[in-house]
């Protein structure tokens, strides 16, 4: 073997940091976008969050209400009827000498949001200075000077539920108008911890009562036992007759049926804690559960020799017990949507929609000025401004990639609503066939660029609020020559089964030729995989028993 040095040609791909920042927020959300934003104001200095215009107005109330406290000390060292001015605002037209709100948001530069900056101003001399007396100036300067900042504290208003509290005592004040602690809670109960309740008040032994806390915790969502006794036991270990009587314990707590294994002994549970273990319906769930699901009820009138009548009353009964008891307690949390695109018309009348984006609550972003100020000063090291220059140039990338994510999502938008407008004026009837690749092919930009964009964004329009993936549809051609979304199909074969007649409902194949009238053509086997893909049942089990 020896040691050799080559060289080689060869063509790859790098992403940049900055490209790879830009290509992940394109496919995220707003609330998504938003956190990433507030995790970049924490690690990057550079970036600063412009104040709303509420944080100014309360900034601007704050100034005033030193600057009135300051002249109001003051008035008394000075000549009366002579004006005070402060170097911060400007004298208003009635002549009260009070601030100019504009200036005080003007002053956002020198104070902070948490006031800090009013001590720099009133050692700088710009808060409560009266010209031309001199000697009231030195008096106020010498008292300031001389008081002690432990005076200055207003202990009555600050910390006026740590002092003496006198006869009342706070801790037990009743107020009617106060939230109950029900409200406190931040989650509801999970089903685990509903069952792990009841089975520390059940007369069980110890033995049993961690078998069964075993056994509550192998249960899915629908309340069902995955595991077996013998798998069980292994865990503990405890004995499998130990394992099955704490499974027989926890299938009659509420909810009951909870750690069976099947539909029948689910029900069956339920049967015979509700004393029923005698009635038809038992015998039914136990022995024909299979033709029951299947709708044969004239089949089973005579293999059990009862008339149809009786069976649908029993049957009608079984429909009141619960076959999945652990789905009422399921801990799936409902998915927020919060819309990120309005897409409405200014006017009625106007053919026009108007585009644009819900940027109500999210961060408002900046370069600091501080920090461009410093690059350019002389005592700052060399280190330091290498850092500076660093994050500047991260910074700059993220509002960069902010803007460059806005200008695509509205372009994607844009030609959607150019495409889909008879949709978004009379409905889902007129939503026309739309791909990916046709956007792409629009807009200039790539298939998948178009398919980030559109994932996971919603838009809100005068239809409600829809997930932009939802306007693209396929589409097939009728007897016209016109291309119809798959989506209208459905929608006609949904309507076509809710008009049915319940006691004789439609099959497929009537559904064929029912369409075939209206220029559709369609396989029964493509009629019945759209009707799967709404979940509707089929004929047989659609067909009313009562």
């Amino acid at each position: 073997m020896s040691l050799k040095l080559t060289t080689s040609l060869s063509q790859r791909l790098v992403l940049t940091p900055q490209l790879r920042q830009r290509i992940e927020m394109l496919q995220m959300t707003t609330l998504e976008l938003g956190e990433l934003i507030q995790q970049q104001l924490l690690e990057n200095p550079v970036l600063e969050e412009v104040a709303t215009q509420e944080e100014a107005q309360e900034l601007a109330e704050k100034i005033l209400d030193h600057l009135a406290s300051a002249d109001a000390d003051s008035a008394f060292d000075q000549p009366a009827g002579q004006a005070v001015e402060s170097e911060l605002g400007t004298a208003s037209a009635n002549g009260s000498g009070d601030l100019d709100p504009a200036a005080a948001v003007h002053a956002d530069a020198e104070v902070d949001a948490h006031g800090e900056g009013l001590d720099t101003m009133d050692a700088a001399g710009l808060v409560g200075e009266a010209p031309g007396d001199e000697v009231g100036g030195d008096e106020v300067a010498s008292d300031d000077a001389s008081r002690d900042a432990f005076e200055e504290i207003d202990f009555g208003r600050e910390f006026q539920d740590y002092l003496d509290p006198g006869y009342k005592t706070q801790e037990f004040e009743y107020k009617e108008d106060a939230p109950t602690f029900e409200q406190f809670l931040t989650k509801a109960q999970s089903l685990s911890e509903h069952l792990e309740w009841q089975l520390h008040m059940d007369p069980i032994s110890t033995e049993v009562q961690d078998a069964a806390v075993c056994v509550i915790g192998n249960l899915d969502a629908d309340g069902r036992l995955t595991a077996t006794n013998e798998e069980i036991a292994a865990m503990g270990p405890w004995p499998e007759e130990t394992v099955e009587r704490a499974r027989q314990a926890v299938m009659r707590l509420d909810p009951l049926g909870c750690g069976a294994r099947d539909v029948r002994e689910c029900l069956l549970v339920q049967l015979e804690v509700a004393g029923q273990t005698e009635r038809l319906a038992a015998r039914l769930i136990n022995e024909h559960l299979a033709e029951l699901q299947q709708h044969k009820l004239p089949h089973l009138s005579k293999q059990i020799g009862v008339d149809v009548d009786t069976l649908l009353a029993e049957l009608q009964f079984i429909r009141t017990l619960d076959p999945y008891p652990g789905r009422r307690y399921s801990s799936e949390e409902p998915v927020l949507i919060a819309p990120e695109i309005y897409i409405e018309k200014l006017d009625e009348d106007d053919d026009e929609y108007v585009i644009y984006f819900a940027d109500d609550g999210s961060p408002r972003l900046r370069l600091s000025p501080q920090y461009q100020t410093m690059l350019g000063q002389q005592g700052v090291s060399n280190e330091t401004k290498s850092f500076i220059r660093e994050k500047m140039r991260s910074a700059v990338d993220l509002l960069r990639n902010i803007e460059h994510r806005r200008q695509t999502i509205y372009k994607v938008v844009e030609s959607i609503v150019h495409r889909q407008q008879e949709f978004l004026d009379h409905g889902v009837q007129y939503i026309k066939p739309m791909m990916l690749k046709d956007i792409a092919e629009d807009i200039g930009m790539h298939l998948s660029t178009v398919s980030r964009v559109v994932n996971r964004k919603y838009a809100h329009t005068p239809q409600g609020v829809i997930e932009l993936r939802r306007f693209f549809t396929e589409g097939m051609m009728n007897e016209d020559g016109e291309e119809i979304s798959t989506r209208i199909i459905k929608l006609k074969i949904k309507k076509l089964i809710e008009e049915e007649d319940s006691h004789n409902p439609i099959t497929d194949d009537q559904v064929v030729k029912i369409l075939a009238k209206d220029g559709i053509r369609l396989s029964r086997r493509t009629v019945a995989k759209y009707r799967d893909q709404m979940q509707i049942p089929g004929s047989r089990e659609r067909r009313a028993v009562v």
